[in-house]
């Protein structure tokens, strides 16, 4: 599936700034991957590919790293309610400072916890903003105001008399929920190569299992 640009921010090329000499000339293989924010698979998936996978691809793997792109989708569950909360976080992230977007998702992973049911139920909605700008300008060097105000719901009616109007990142959140049902995906994490979901793929997988799935698929 495509990625539209205004989501730029949302794609590792392990191979990007490396010089012109080692970037691909041909079309490279794409890893989509499906996650929330809010799913413990999910962080465990992402930790993995933050941590290991993604510097060995630029690094002592750049033969491999050169050959194939990663896309985080944004994977929503609404039986998870903050679910959504935190996914806007991420695309606020992704407006202001879209080279900051993987840094954002590492931190909010790592902090997940603190968006549960349970650690946020008696807390309003634009309280659970605040922490998210906070998490963000902690995390990711991202401007707390500036990204809070993309983020907060007005607590007044608009002069038309609207009551659900949303906030700046609503139709971002649209675009990308549209995006997963397209292609079907239910739950997360699910991984996409080529088009194509690749149901062997877990999240406990190691580097080495990854290093071994990725040279058997992009070869």
């Amino acid at each position: 599936m495509a990625l539209p640009p205004k989501f730029a921010g949302h794609r590792f090329i392990p191979t990007e700034g490396a010089g012109a000499s080692s970037f691909p000339t041909q079309p490279l293989h794409t890893v989509e991957i499906f996650l929330d924010y809010v799913c413990p698979f999910s962080a465990k998936i992402y930790n993995t590919l933050y941590t290991t996978l993604l510097p060995s691809l630029r690094s002592e793997h750049a033969d491999l790293g050169s050959k194939v792109q990663f896309i985080f989708r944004h994977q929503i569950q609404p039986w998870h309610p903050s679910s959504t909360l935190t996914h806007e976080a991420g695309l606020a992230v992704q407006r202001l400072a879209p080279t900051k977007f993987w840094d954002f998702s590492a931190a909010l992973f790592k902090d997940q916890k603190a968006y549960f049911d349970v650690s946020l139920v008696n807390e309003t909605r634009n309280e659970t903003y605040k922490r998210l700008a906070k998490l963000a300008s902690q995390s990711a060097g991202v401007d707390e105001r500036e990204l809070y105000e993309l983020l907060a719901i007005p607590t007044e009616k608009g002069d038309d008399g609207s009551l659900n109007v949303g906030n700046a990142v609503t139709n971002d959140l649209k675009t990308v929920i549209k995006m997963a049902r397209l292609v079907g995906v239910h739950v997360s994490p699910t991984v996409i190569l080529d088009g194509v979901v690749a149901g062997e793929v877990s999240s406990s997988w190691t580097l080495e299992q990854w290093l071994e799935y990725l040279r058997k698929s992009v070869a």
